[in-house]
């Protein structure tokens, strides 16, 4: 029976050990042979060795028994034979002994070979059974060795070619996990057990081993037993892949995927979810339960898993702080659950920028002034704008109740809206065949009311078309103007005293009108249209000494991303002096326009020399006012000096007369170095060497000191000073001195024109970005034409006032309030009185905050 084996068989395996045993005494025999050679030799000589003595004997006692017969060589003889025959009875008994033993081997090992000629035939049928082959490999890499078969259910081939090539009879899986294992047999002796399955549907077991000079792959077909728990196997195998592959793929998808237990515990998650959560990996989410959904969202799928096992629906969830919506589909199973979360969020948003697109090309057709119509695949109305609603004066109702195209074109046929046509139907039909066109259809409408309508049929890629209505009645309106303006602007051009040429872009010459060819000089031939640039150039770079016309040629045929207008002059070699101006037009044209201005350059090269002498007479002016008020100052300063030294009791007594003579010389000569003074703070500005010290100064003092100042003169006349500054700040930044000669200036120019008795209003405010002084006087006021020239240098007015004086307070008031960036301002109206205002900014602009800065900016 297969499977069967002989009581022997074992023993005929293992008689090998025995023999190996028995095979001692073989060896050994060899041994005693050697040894009975040698006591061969040893009893020749043993046997020789008295005869030799007594041979010796003999020779020795020969004389003493020469009567004796037998010689020496006689006695070596009979020694030699009683050796060789003592050697051969030895022999005799040695080999016969031998012959027995070699007998007795002779008979045991033909005993052995019958015993393994038994097992190799016993192991030829084993493996020549119909249940098993096996696939050998020697160790000289010969072609391998096929032996035994499998059963033909199983679907292996018995072709030896056909067999070894397993994919073509083995299931893919199988017979790719089967190369790998032999090629790891054979290259690095990894031994292997498989269970593999065939195209048939058929298990095998293969069993792979190396030994020293063999390479065996056994393939075993199983028992219904074995082949049943072999095909479990193989779908478990099966099974586990197909487990592995869809998790692999789940924890591909970039959607949170998540498997979960029988309790509701997470079990799975692949990296999506992982990176969701916020979590270092898939273990570590599961390993925390650290939840995709909320536990709202939770709740409501456990509760809708109780009637049914899919839960599909969009559900919101916040990933990276933002608020997502997810299309959730959980699958409830007996054990278990599996989920899968889909981002929708970017779906809804362009689902609602879709939506906002269809609502605002809705709400731009409904904008156009073009009548725009939209019928879908069934030729009725879908959409319709104002335009359009307008256009065939139809009413809400109609349009709204989606009418099919035909009712749409009867019933502005009844209405009269459409010309009538001789064959209306064949005209319609034509029409609306614009449904089953691919192109789009043009067609030109006469209404009877005088309107021309283009009318386009343009068919939609998902059926339906969109008529679009234009009305070219004012277009058409608008060429007939267009071209009587154009003929109007011809003839206006050929009339115009300025030059004008237009190129194209192209280069060529496009219009010019008779002025032109005039100016330059040349010939109507010249400057036909389609004439090029280079060629004009070449005639009118002869009329000119610097010809502007290189830079003419490159802004008409130049490639600049900018394309700059200019303007300039050039003078001819006649004496004309043009101006010109290109001037880029929107249509890709450069237009070129000249202008003869001759007599303007004579008279500004005129005026030009009359200025140049002004400026010289005034820079005299200057040098000579400055020369001389430094040239005052010394001898005033010595007036004064001695004036002063005469008053003094210590110089001696003077009558009432010298004294009220040296007093007239006092003031005039302190007048007199105030006027100098001034002009020369006035040359100082003028130079633009005029340095502020700006400080934080105190404004309080500032007016007490201007005050104080210019209290003799408001005495004198019975003039009061009164001084409001409640809400002017404690201080600000300024030059203190120029400060104080402002309002000095100020309030002696106010007391110059305010009348006896009156009253003079110094007000110093806090503005939103700066300070305000104004100082009012009840004066008679200033004329419009006083007021237009009262900062003007050296023109004193006496318009009422007690003293004429110099012409420069408010020039210099003036100036040191621009210095501080501020501003001036006179409010004066007839019997009103007059308001001389400073404005003065809380910090002069570029002026850092410390006082040393300010003090270093200043300088």
């Amino acid at each position: 029976m297969p499977g069967d084996y002989p009581p022997r068989a074992g023993a005929a395996v293992s008689g090998g050990h025995r023999d190996s045993i028995k095979a001692g005494p073989a060896v050994k025999g060899g041994g005693v042979r050697a040894g009975m050679r040698l006591a061969l030799l040893l009893a020749t000589s043993a046997l020789a060795s008295p005869l030799l003595a007594l041979a010796a004997r003999a020779e020795t006692n020969l004389p003493e028994k020469a009567s004796t017969s037998v010689s020496t060589v006689e006695v070596m003889q009979l020694a030699m034979f009683v050796g060789v025959m003592g050697a051969a009875l030895v022999s005799a008994i040695f080999l016969i002994r031998e012959r027995a033993r070699t007998a007795a081997q002779n008979v045991q090992l033909r005993a052995r070979i019958a015993d393994v000629n038994a097992a190799l035939q016993r192991s030829e049928g084993l493996l020549n059974l119909r249940d098993q082959r096996l696939v050998v490999w020697t160790s000289d890499n010969k072609k391998p060795e096929l032996i035994g078969s499998l059963p033909l259910e199983s679907g292996a081939p018995e072709d030896r070619s056909a067999f070894l090539a397993f994919g073509r009879w083995l299931m893919p899986r199988s017979a790719a996990a089967l190369e790998h294992a032999v090629a790891a047999l054979r290259e690095q002796a990894r031994a292997f057990d498989l269970v593999i399955e065939t195209q048939a549907g058929a298990p095998l077991e293969v069993h792979g081993r190396k030994s020293a000079a063999h390479v065996l792959v056994r393939f075993v077909s199983l028992s219904e037993t074995l082949r049943n728990q072999a095909r479990l196997k193989i779908e478990n195998q099966r099974l586990n892949a197909a487990y592995d592959t869809m998790l692999g793929l789940l924890d591909a998808l970039k959607m949170p995927a998540w498997l979960r237990g029988a309790d509701g515990r997470l079990q799975w998650v692949n990296r999506a979810y992982a990176e969701a959560v916020e979590a270092e990996s898939a273990a570590t989410a599961v390993r925390e339960a650290k939840e995709f959904l909320g536990g709202q969202a939770r709740e409501q799928i456990a509760e809708q898993h109780k009637s049914r096992p899919v839960f599909e629906q969009t559900l919101s969830t916040v990933i990276e702080g933002d608020r997502r919506m997810f299309a959730v589909t959980d699958f409830a199973g007996a054990d278990s659950s599996a989920g899968l979360a889909c981002d929708t969020s970017a779906a809804e948003t362009i689902r609602a920028e879709y939506e906002r697109t269809v609502r605002s090309h809705a709400d731009t057709l409904d904008q156009l002034n073009t009548a725009v119509a939209i019928f879908d695949t069934e030729e009725k109305l879908r959409f319709f704008n104002q335009a359009f609603q307008k256009l065939w004066g139809l009413d809400s109702g109609f349009l709204l109740s989606a009418p099919s195209n035909t009712l749409l074109l009867d019933r502005l046929r009844s209405e009269g809206k459409i010309a009538e046509q001789p064959e209306w139907r064949r005209w319609k039909e034509n029409l609306l065949s614009a449904y089953r066109a691919v192109e789009s259809q043009e067609h030109w409408w006469h209404l009877p009311d005088g309107k021309t309508i283009r009318v386009v049929a343009n068919p939609q890629p998902k059926g339906g078309v969109t008529w679009v209505f234009e009305n070219l009645t004012e277009k058409m309106d608008l060429e007939s103007r267009y071209q009587t303006a154009v003929r109007v602007q011809g003839e206006t051009l050929d009339n115009l005293a300025e030059g004008v040429v237009v190129f194209g872009p192209d280069g060529r010459l496009r219009l010019s009108n008779p002025a032109f060819v005039a100016l330059w000089g040349l010939t109507v031939e010249a400057v036909k249209p389609n004439v090029h640039v280079s060629a004009i150039r070449d005639l009118c770079d002869k009329r000119a000494a610097n010809s502007p016309w290189g830079g003419f040629v490159a802004a008409v045929t130049g490639f600049d991303d900018e394309r700059r207008d200019r303007r300039g002059q050039i003078e001819l070699m006649n004496g004309n002096v043009l101006s010109y101006a290109v001037i880029h037009l929107p249509n890709g044209q450069v237009m070129i326009t000249f202008v003869d201005v001759t007599d303007t350059v004579n008279v500004e090269r005129a005026l030009k020399d009359r200025n140049e002498a002004l400026e010289k007479s005034d820079q005299l002016k200057n040098e000579f006012v400055q020369h001389v008020s430094y040239e005052l100052r010394s001898p005033l300063t010595n007036i004064i000096g001695f004036t002063e030294l005469l008053s003094l009791p210590a110089t001696g007594p003077l009558t009432p007369k010298q004294r009220e003579y040296v007093e007239h010389v006092g003031s005039s000569s302190s007048v007199l170095l105030t006027i100098v003074n001034d002009i020369l703070d006035l040359a100082t500005v003028d130079a633009g060497i005029m340095q502020l010290d700006i400080s934080e100064m105190n404004i309080e003092r500032a007016i007490a000191a201007a005050a104080e100042l210019v209290a003799d003169r408001l005495d004198e006349h019975r003039i009061k000073l009164e001084i409001v500054a409640a809400e002017a700040p404690a201080s600000f930044h300024g030059d203190e001195t120029r400060i104080r000669q402002i309002l000095y200036n100020l309030l002696s120019n106010a007391a110059n024109y305010a009348p006896e008795a009156s009253t003079i209003t110094l007000t110093c405010r806090r503005l939103a970005d700066g300070v305000e002084f104004s100082v009012h006087d009840d004066g008679p006021g200033m004329p419009p034409d006083v007021l237009e020239s009262v900062f003007r240098r050296f023109e004193p007015r006496a318009n009422g006032g007690r003293r004429r004086g110099a012409g420069l307070g408010l020039s210099i008031v003036k100036s040191f309030v621009e210095l501080h960036g501020g501003t001036v301002r006179i409010e004066t109206g007839k019997d009103k009185g007059t308001t001389v205002i400073c404005t003065f900014p809380d910090k002069p602009s570029g002026i850092p905050d410390t006082p040393a800065g300010i003090r270093d900016a200043a300088e």
